[in-house]
């Protein structure tokens, strides 16, 4: 995208004139001056809420597993597959949407366009249920799914625009702690709201409602992604930015010269998330069978990884902005998971111990991990590199969902969890061999954080002298 983010976009070119006086008026306030510090972080507000609703509704299913399973008389293979028609459309649409943002439609268009997608498909999904129609409601994931994971290469592409430097390791952190908010008040939130509208309805009536209260989090989600687009709009009028501009021109072929840091960094991501998501997705029947819990506790020690999560990541995001070492703290994440998954598979220890651990362990992996494209991709192609990394992400979690499904079926849940424990062996095979392809490199991705700073002081020198002088 050139010229601002095609300016029109909730703006006009008459405001350009105005820029002076408007920095006169309030550039010398923290809350107004888009170079100020408070500034920056109430907009990180905004961007963190951007995917808020997709990520409360995403989890749906898993907040009512049972009721679903019973007020749609569906098996578990089925009901995994709305997991899956979320995942399929994102193997091919999310590289495409992170592309379309760095050639065609810009961050603050694309935003909003994804968040509408979000929006529309969890009403369909409810009307679905609302009529008891399954496929309307694998419909209803599959339109979800179109706008959910190019929403998330939207948020990260602002996050790096509006953050990149030191702070980034945090800014990740800290969206994946709102995610993670979204996702841990479904986990509690939408059983009690299914029993409340009980009152009045039953079945499959009850669970549409309750679906479409849960739609209402979209809304919210979009009415942030305006906002959004506001704000990126006048902090681009401003300062006097080109938002992505430059002699550079984005390729769809360009992939093929991503480095293989790049494609590493991918298969951490899908070898990593595939242990996690679909595990949450089944938890709350394999935590009555094995625990012999109720569907309350069970439904608690599920969420026990997105409410940590929540809570550790931006703490953990600081920490390696002030360490660096983005890929030992990868490393680190990967291994305690594995063990955490191994205690859950192997012992009877109370499983609060190790989905805690787990939400700790997955903090340090996202908040270290996603900031690392930035690394080793220009600024320009970064929507597409996300996008990449998302399609990815989401071919594992499509098949592996349905494979995990199948698994419980026929198998049970203690094949499921070695099942997922060889991913992440995988994980860590990709990430030592990620290390040592980077150290050949000059270590780049592994550098502590005051050296990464002075290489980009000296990078920033190297810039200022070749200015022309006035």
């Amino acid at each position: 995208m050139t010229e601002t983010e095609k300016s029109p976009l909730l703006g006009s070119r008459k405001e350009e004139e105005d820029e002076e006086v408007e920095l006169s008026k309030c550039g010398a306030t923290l809350c107004c001056d888009p170079r100020r510090f408070l500034h920056r972080y109430l907009v990180l507000i905004v961007m963190c809420f951007l995917s808020f609703g997709s990520y409360f509704c995403y989890d749906n299913p898993a907040a009512l597993q049972d009721n679903m399973l019973k007020d749609l008389d569906i098996s578990e293979s089925q009901f995994m597959s709305f997991y899956s028609w979320y995942s399929w459309p994102n193997v091919i649409l999310c590289f495409f949407g992170g592309f379309l943002i760095d050639k065609l439609l810009g961050v603050r268009l694309g935003a909003i366009m994804f968040s509408l997608f979000v929006t529309s498909g969890q009403i369909i999904f409810a009307s679905g249920a609302l009529i008891q129609n399954i496929y309307l409601m694998y419909f209803g994931r599959f339109v979800f799914g179109i706008g959910g994971e190019s929403l998330a290469v939207a948020q990260n592409t602002y996050a790096v625009k509006w953050f990149k430097g030191r702070e980034l390791n945090m800014v990740f952190g800290l969206q994946l702690s709102f995610s993670r908010v979204g996702s841990t008040v479904n986990m509690n939130v939408m059983q009690p709201v299914y029993n409340f509208i009980g009152k009045w309805y039953n079945g499959f009536k009850c669970l549409g409602v309750s679906l479409f209260v849960g739609a209402g989090t979209c809304v919210f989600s979009l009415l942030c992604a305006f906002a959004l687009a506001f704000f990126d709009k006048r902090n681009d009028r401003v300062l006097k930015k080109e938002a992505a501009t430059s002699d550079e021109v984005v390729r769809l072929t360009d992939v093929r010269y991503f480095p293989l840091t790049m494609w590493l960094i991918c298969i951490i991501c899908v070898a990593y998330y595939v242990a996690v998501f679909p595990f949450v997705g089944l938890g709350l029947v394999f935590f009555e069978m094995k625990f012999d819990y109720s569907p309350f506790l069970a439904n608690n020690v599920n969420s026990l990884v997105y409410i940590i999560s929540a809570v550790a990541s931006p703490l953990f995001g600081f920490l390696i902005d002030k360490s660096g070492k983005n890929i030992f703290w990868v490393i680190a994440g990967v291994l305690v998971t594995l063990g955490c998954h191994a205690m859950l598979a192997f012992t009877f220890i109370n499983p609060y111990v190790a989905m805690s651990t787990m939400g700790l362990a997955y903090s340090v992996l996202a908040s270290a991990l996603w900031p690392m494209v930035s690394m080793v991709i220009p600024q320009h192609q970064l929507g597409t590199a996300y996008g990449i990394m998302q399609a990815v992400q989401n071919l594992g979690l499509a098949v592996i969902s349905l494979v995990a499904g199948i698994i419980v079926d026929s198998k049970g849940y203690l094949i499921l969890e070695v099942f997922f424990m060889a991913w992440l062996c995988m994980a860590l095979i990709a990430a030592v061999f990620l290390y040592l392809v980077d150290a050949t490199r000059g270590g780049k991705l592994n550098l502590s954080a005051k050296k990464r700073h002075q290489e980009a002081e000296a990078v920033q020198e190297k810039e200022e002298e070749k200015k022309p002088l006035n």
